[in-house]
């Protein structure tokens, strides 16, 4: 298949130099979160224990893993809202990487120098930081189990990406594989860890970001754009999935709650209203699976 998009792109708004004191818990940017610990040790705790991070170590953690960054001691970091774009490979989270100033040192020296505050000031210069750090992290990551690249998964994913407004199905991205339904189901859940829908939803919740930053296009112009029948409805599937509407969003830096999950739930699991489902055709197909 060919490829108009990569498939594998990563996110962020905001890069920050923290300096934390001893017994300080690290508060920016929650949610997806990406740091690197410059100086000093920190430990990260969560629900499957506590571990220590020093200097030059890195960690990447999803907007879905409640955790807590804590100074040991002084500790000077820097901290990103690093998040996958479109998966096409599962990663932990949290995922360490060892040594991550020493085997990365380029990049290291970029990020602890170079800061760029709020990024959709600069959109093409964060695509290409964000992509640079997620890059790496991703190939730091043991090949091995679940998770592994799917050559099949990733040629769905790349031209789902490419044409996110289209009326996508699961059986219209199964046929593009030339899977069953099932089949299809399967490989995406081995390869990262969620269903094609999901997937296709996390493709078109990154595209809609992307274009707001435009404020040349209107609300209205993005849903449809990325494959919803109406403004409203596409407004009601971005609040749910981020927690803030497109314009708050286009406004100013999301807060992002870490308790909130990338599918589009909030805390009480509830998606949209059922009335809204027959706008978007994989919202009829997520019901119907």
């Amino acid at each position: 298949m060919e490829r108009e998009r990569s498939a594998s792109a990563w996110e962020m708004s905001e890069v920050r130099h923290v300096v934390l004191a001893g017994g300080e818990v690290l508060t920016e940017l929650s949610g997806a979160r990406w740091a690197l610990v410059l100086d000093g040790a920190v430990a990260l705790e969560t629900a499957a224990g506590t571990e220590p991070l020093g200097g030059g170590d890195a960690v990447l953690v999803d907007a879905r893993t409640a955790h807590r960054i804590i100074a040991a001691e002084r500790s000077e970091l820097v901290v990103a809202d690093l998040r996958q774009a479109v998966s096409v490979r599962r990663l932990p989270s949290p995922l360490v990487v060892r040594d991550f100033g020493t085997r990365h040192a380029g990049v290291a020296a970029l990020v602890g120098k170079c800061q760029i505050g709020d990024a959709r000031r600069r959109p093409l210069f964060a695509a290409s930081y964000g992509g640079l750090i997620g890059s790496v992290m991703a190939e730091s990551r043991p090949e091995e189990g679940d998770g592994a690249p799917d050559p099949v998964v990733d040629a769905v994913m790349a031209v789902v990406a490419a044409r996110p407004g289209e009326p996508w199905s699961v059986e219209e991205m199964a046929r593009l594989a030339h899977l069953s339904r099932s089949a299809l189901g399967e490989r995406f859940r081995r390869a990262l860890g969620r269903s094609p829908v999901e997937a296709l939803r996390e493709v078109r919740m990154g595209e809609a970001r992307r274009l707001l930053g435009n404020a040349s296009l209107s609300v209205e112009h993005v849903a449809f754009a990325v494959g919803y029948g109406s403004a409203a409805a596409f407004s009601r599937a971005f609040s749910a999935h981020h927690g803030v509407a497109p314009q708050a969003w286009r406004g100013a830096s999301p807060t992002r709650d870490p308790e909130r999950g990338e599918d589009g739930t909030g805390r009480d699991g509830g998606h949209r209203p059922e009335q809204d489902r027959g706008r978007d055709a994989v919202r009829v197909e997520e019901h119907a699976s």
